[in-house]
């Protein structure tokens, strides 16, 4: 598992224990206005499920293929073809 997704992943487990916590009226935020956390918890879980799941993330082992075979074609951003 690379970098980029260990982060977003990590971010997302972060944001659905956030999610629980205001769902069961633990405030993890320091905010008085329930609309106002309940708003920001919402945005929170959104936001890093669609940056967490939107990106390929390569964790099956057709996925570590297909990064593999970009990889050997000089087709990602991390790599560069050498002649």
């Amino acid at each position: 598992m690379d970098r980029g997704t260990l982060i977003r992943s990590f971010v997302l487990f972060v944001a659905l224990i956030n999610q629980t916590l205001v769902i069961f009226g633990k405030s993890p935020l320091p905010i008085d206005s329930e609309l106002v956390e309940q708003f920001v918890a919402v945005t929170f879980t959104m936001v890093s499920s669609l940056i967490a799941w939107f990106k390929n993330n390569y964790i099956t082992e057709k996925g570590k293929q297909q990064r593999k075979t970009l990889e050997n074609n000089g087709l990602t951003k991390l790599t560069k073809k050498t002649k």
